[in-house]
């Protein structure tokens, strides 16, 4: 489930660097790469805060497995999608 939240993360990031200039820049961590350098570092972040925090709360519960997979998969498919550039150009009405 964090792997696909990450990867949605990712995605979404992605495409509001690519539409809005101050988001850009304050994505932008390191100049060489630009704001792909903040893009991953936060899908990062977010991915592993989430898998501690996943990793904490159904330690001791028993989880639907099947639910949590289709809900990762739907996420990354999200991510991927997001990162796909004629789709983010798509949404960017470019």
């Amino acid at each position: 489930m964090s792997a696909g939240a990450g990867c949605s993360v990712l995605g979404i990031l992605a495409v509001v660097a690519d539409a809005s200039k101050p988001m850009a820049r304050w994505l932008t961590f390191y100049l060489p790469p630009g704001p792909l350098s903040g893009v991953s570092s936060m899908a990062i972040l977010l991915w592993l805060a989430t898998w501690i925090i996943l990793a904490r709360r159904w330690r001791t519960k028993t989880v639907a497995i099947a639910k949590v997979n289709a809900t990762a998969f739907l996420l990354l498919a999200l991510g991927i999608l997001l990162t796909f550039p004629p789709f983010a150009d798509f949404l960017q009405g470019k």
